[in-house]
């Protein structure tokens, strides 16, 4: 993300309407990028592949902050995105507010865009782009455990200890969606990056869903990764009552400015005879401010559909400036 120019709500105030003396500065930041991306090619089920495959960045993002008179900081983020494509659709997305210090923690509240700790874990094995799933229509809906995700949601990060991080995320009861209708959501995860071991990433999370009424179910995720030198391996294992994933990934950085990567993953389903099996390459350059990097992966039985086989690539052009 890249600064590209500062807004003073003083200097606002100026040609809209008197503020408060307390009001901060917020910095806005984006960044100018172009990608090529087809998600469904190959698809035996008919899936046909867009009309134009082009799209550009179209996020900004305005972030504030600063130190409260006891000590702690103060940060919000809104982000400025039409996800749909949609003029008359609200172009808010992402925003936060996250309270801080050193002895506390962090604790945000995030009107949208918010990440559980399963959410955080669902894939951690290292990749140059995107994960072997990603990218390709179908392969992620309902076939990685990764818990639920909600607008409105608190989300807690104690203060690291000898390289151990331990973290909370509360989605509140929401009756208006499919995802919390039955009661509120909590999963935990803890991550640690032990200090005797260089190099070396674990982490754990779990929680439990309750979609359907009187229908609970577990939900966790394990993953660990090791970086030695320029090759960087992890794996990840996922499980819910009813669905089992494992992930692979391994990562070289040739040089400073060029990494490749293949991942691979299957998603097994309870009483299904079609496991879905993924596997993809990915690769990143970047030369004076411009990085290229993208994605090429293929999957088979894509939401454990018998002969759903499916690829999908992109290919992204980004610019610092």
């Amino acid at each position: 993300m890249n600064k590209l120019t500062k807004i003073g709500f003083s200097a606002l105030a100026g040609s809209l309407i008197a503020v408060s003396a307390h009001a901060g500065s917020m910095s806005v930041s984006g960044s100018a990028s172009i990608s090529f991306s087809d998600s469904d090619t190959d698809n035996a089920s008919g899936s046909a592949a867009e009309d134009n495959q082009w799209s550009m960045g179209d996020s900004l993002t305005f972030s504030g902050g600063g130190e409260l008179d006891n000590g702690m900081t103060v940060a919000v983020k809104y982000e400025l995105d039409d996800d749909e494509g949609d003029a008359n659709a609200n172009v808010l997305d992402s925003h936060s507010v996250t309270l801080s210090s050193d002895e506390m923690g962090s604790l945000t509240f995030a009107g949208h865009g918010g990440a559980t700790n399963m959410d955080n874990m669902d894939d951690k094995t290292p990749n140059a782009y995107e994960e072997s799933w990603d990218g390709v229509a179908e392969a992620d809906e309902e076939t990685i455990p990764n818990g639920i995700t909600g607008n409105n949601s608190f989300f807690y990060t104690a203060p690291s200890m000898g390289g151990m991080t331990f973290s909370v995320a509360y989605v509140p009861q929401d009756s208006a969606t499919s995802k919390t209708p039955n009661g509120s959501y909590i999963d935990f995860g803890v991550v640690a990056k032990p200090e005797a071991v260089e190099g070396l990433e674990v982490g754990v999370a779990f929680g439990e869903t309750e979609e359907t009424t009187g229908t609970t179910v577990d939900e966790q995720a394990i993953y660990a990764k090791y970086t030695m030198g320029s090759i960087t391996a992890g794996m990840n294992v996922n499980e819910t009552d009813t669905i089992d994933f494992t992930s692979f990934g391994i990562s070289f950085a040739v040089t400073d400015d060029i990494s490749v990567a293949y991942t691979t993953s299957e998603s097994e389903l309870s009483g299904s005879a079609n496991d879905q099996e993924a596997s993809g390459i990915s690769a990143s350059f970047t030369t004076g401010g411009m990085t290229i990097a993208g994605m090429i992966n293929t999957v088979d039985n894509a939401s454990f559909e018998a002969a759903n086989d499916t690829e999908g690539y992109e290919i992204n052009f980004s610019f610092a400036f």
